[in-house]
């Protein structure tokens, strides 16, 4: 049995997303801006929750039709034969998302959603499912446009994002699946040597070392799927088992990572312990402008500070120049990727970017900045 699915992902990484989900075995693949609809059994919903890098749920189509009132849209819920897909016993959670749609509220009409399928299931069960939104056991999303709506059923559970294993936070964290999206798109690849010199948390180094040992990003947390009526356990438990075996435990060391606030490095340290990578990967406290290149080649990935607030802002138009001054004297023959939301970057840091790609940091407006360090043929000239 084929379904429909839709998974969202960052804006900048559907191409990447649509190549990722072919190789796992996806047909009718569509990219729209925000992600990336696709066909497939059970097992393939299953393996993209597992194993998907970049999408941040897998929704389930169940229902779809035209609409001019929020009563269309409760008609609409209430023929969906729910009680085929979850209990009455679970929790629920319905959410709304809508693009040029004529209505006037989103709250109305969730109401009216949850009211067409508590009436389904008081007509079919005898009784009506609860609503929990904190913790709910299922989530349905209707995503409505100028005349339709369409329903689904998330198959994630919790964002897909969330990987599994506890992470140290700390301030503006960079999305799991964003870095794994700008891994991809710097061209690196495991066995080459990776540096992020301004690490955060460590979510590009996770990510990194995750990829490089072939480590599923959903291995260590449970799905929404596991709640639905199609559920298979047994056939679950070997997918997930034929995933682990695949892990490569190659202890020598090629992802390297810093920040110069040490408390940073202790978060990333305990993060890459939670994930069982803490081998794969070194990490230290260093001011970057400092630290020499760890190997004659490689790829760097930053995230650097964006200059949000009027003095880092300042701040930043000083560093950037001197950051391009140690790129040009310590990282020839590596190539630099920066994701910045700071347009003052590209035009301060003396160095022209071979290419400039636009991604979206939740709200942020963003860059994916290459530099390739080629020796004498990047800086941009002094004005006399």
């Amino acid at each position: 049995m084929s379904n429909h699915y839709f998974s969202p992902c960052p804006r900048g990484l559907e191409a990447l997303l649509v190549d990722e989900l072919k190789a796992l075995g996806a047909s009718e693949l569509e990219q729209v801006p925000g992600g990336v609809a696709f066909a497939g059994d059970w097992p393939l919903c299953w393996r993209v929750n597992l194993e998907s890098r970049l999408a941040t749920r897998v929704l389930w189509r169940v229902g779809q039709g035209p609409y001019r009132t929020e009563d269309d849209v409760l008609a609409l819920a209430r023929k969906q034969p729910w009680e085929r897909h979850f209990a009455v016993d679970n929790t629920l959670r319905i959410y709304v998302t809508a693009i040029r749609s004529p209505l006037k509220s989103l709250n109305y009409v969730t109401l009216r959603i949850k009211d067409g399928i508590c009436d389904r299931f008081r007509e079919t069960r005898g009784k009506r499912p609860s609503i929990n939104t904190e913790h709910p056991d299922v989530r349905v999303h209707a995503f409505l446009t100028a005349e339709d709506c369409t329903l689904y059923v998330d198959t994630s559970g919790e964002p897909l994002t969330r990987r599994g294993f506890k992470h140290a936070k700390v301030e503006a964290p960079l999305k799991e699946n964003l870095a794994a999206g700008i891994l991809r798109l710097s061209g690196w690849t495991p066995g080459q040597v990776l540096l992020d010199p301004m690490c955060g948390s460590g979510t590009l180094l996770l990510e990194a070392a995750m990829m490089a040992q072939d480590i599923p990003p959903g291995i260590g947390r449970g799905f929404g799927f596991e709640r639905l009526a199609s559920f298979e356990p047994a056939q679950w438990k070997r997918l997930r088992s034929m995933a682990e075996q695949r892990r490569r435990r190659d202890t020598t060391v090629r992802i390297f990572g810093g920040d110069i606030d040490p408390r940073q490095v202790s978060a990333t340290q305990a993060n890459l312990q939670a994930a069982g990578v803490a081998e794969a990967v070194r990490c230290e406290a260093a001011d970057f402008l400092d630290r020499p290149a760890p190997a004659p080649e490689g790829v760097l990935v930053c995230n650097p500070p964006y200059g949000v607030r009027l003095d880092e802002s300042d701040a930043l138009a000083e560093w950037y120049p001197r950051l391009g001054d140690h790129l040009k004297q310590a990282f020839t023959g590596w190539n630099c990727h920066f994701l910045t939301a700071d347009p003052q970057m590209a035009k301060k840091i003396g160095l022209k970017a071979s290419k400039r790609t636009p991604l979206m940091n939740g709200d942020l407006e963003c860059r994916l900045l290459e530099y390739r360090m080629i020796a004498g043929t990047l800086r941009k000239p002094h004005q006399a």
